[in-house]
């Protein structure tokens, strides 16, 4: 009986186990996952489950039952030490561990400030994982001064949770504007004027000098322009890398990640990679996504070639980000666009659409599901409507699928 070993318990990780066993696997399955919880769901981290309004159950991506009946063996809070390639075992401390096939869905991990300039004080927290939040959650309390350190979505995500919680919440980005890397102009200003109407300060070109602290906790923030912010806490949402370590010392090929072929082969026999982790061929170059939907396409993907399938994984990226009553759903890759449509569809529902010359490329749509949905299809179809009808209000967007 063949034994399939994955590391990472992540949203990749459940999605591959659930598809193997669909797909009638019957081998032993092992799933090494360095926290001591069960795979769960890390958007609503920084939204329900800081704001209180989802238990620890809800974000469990199945309960521990559907591991059981599915005889997978879960090794949590486990810290794989290292992979050997060639005699395929993995060591967990002194224990060596056969595998015939291994899956590597290790995710990312946030960037932290860098502890020269205070970022290991405490009081300053990452939101990337249940402990962060655990660990951030008694804190972020009405009246306390909170520093958002980036003006990403995660930053955006977190600075819309603590204006809510009714704290004092200023956010920087060094960039000369928020969602520089990410989204239009138009899409920024959007955000901006929605935080900003919500009495979030919101300071753009300016970065972090230090932390300063008191007795190892923070007390202010020196800015790059000399102001200093007394605050009690401060969070921070500069990025997140690819969790390669393990990868690396056992001599699997790297390229901004985990490098895979298009069915999600490393470099090393039998080896497996998916998810955040990993990146793929696209286009002539390669491709990283770091969203829930590629996690689980991807890994899905995977478990079918495991199992003796030949599937290319062909991404479907799509994306979304919840802020206050805002839900941003963005469909497409927005990389090399030249104009922005702006259609309004009433009741404060909107959505920019990014054209390439008269390519569809992507829609960033807010509180607007319909106009999602549709340029979701439309840019996996490969068609592109005109912009003149996009712009126009009176057009059924639903009409353009014909």
């Amino acid at each position: 009986m063949s034994h399939i070993a994955v590391i990472g318990a992540g949203q990749a990780a459940a999605s591959l186990i659930a598809e193997l066993r669909k797909r009638g696997f019957d081998g032993d399955i092992t799933l090494f996952g360095a926290e001591p919880v069960l795979p769960y769901q890390r958007p609503p981290l920084s939204k329900a489950y800081l704001l209180g309004e989802m238990p620890l159950e809800r974000l469990y991506l199945r309960p521990e039952q559907w591991y059981i009946d599915n005889e997978v063996t879960l090794r949590l809070g486990t810290h794989v030490d290292a992979i050997d390639v060639s005699g395929k075992t993995l060591t967990v401390e002194d224990e060596h561990i056969a595998w015939d096939q291994l899956v590597l869905t290790t995710g990312s991990s946030p960037r932290h400030l860098p502890a020269a300039i205070g970022g290991d004080l405490e009081g300053v927290y990452v939101v990337r994982n249940l402990a962060d939040v655990d660990a951030m959650g008694p804190e972020a309390t009405e009246g306390k001064r909170v520093l958002i350190v980036g003006g990403g979505y995660i930053g955006l995500e977190a600075a819309a949770v603590c204006a809510k919680r009714k704290m004092d919440v200023t956010l920087i980005e060094a960039a000369p504007r928020i969602l520089g890397r990410v989204a239009s102009p138009e899409t920024a200003d959007y955000f901006r004027n929605l935080h900003q109407s919500n009495g979030v300060k919101i300071h753009e070109g300016l970065g972090l000098a230090r932390l300063n602290g008191t007795d190892g906790r923070v007390t202010s923030a020196e800015l790059a322009d000399g102001a200093t912010l007394d605050v009690d806490l401060v969070i921070v949402g500069v990025g997140i890398t690819p969790t390669t370590g393990l990868a690396e010392a056992a001599g699997i090929a790297l390229d901004n990640g985990i490098a895979v072929d298009e069915q999600g082969r490393t470099s090393a026999p039998d080896i497996w990679a998916a998810g955040d982790c990993a990146s793929f061929p696209h286009g002539e170059g390669r491709m990283r996504l770091e969203s829930v939907p590629n996690a689980i396409d991807q890994a899905e993907c995977v478990a079918r070639n495991i199992l003796g399938g030949t599937e290319t994984y062909l991404p479907k990226p799509w994306f979304w980000s919840d802020q206050y009553d805002t839900k941003l759903q963005i469909a497409g890759l927005n990389t090399g666009y030249d104009r922005i449509i702006t259609r309004e569809s009433g009741d404060g529902a909107m959505s920019f659409w990014y054209y390439a010359a008269d390519t569809l490329l992507a829609v960033d749509a807010m509180n607007d599901a319909k106009a999602f949905m549709v340029a979701k299809r439309l840019i996996e179809a490969g068609r592109s409507p005109s912009a003149e009808a996009v712009a126009d209000p009176s057009t059924n967007l639903k009409a353009l699928l014909k």
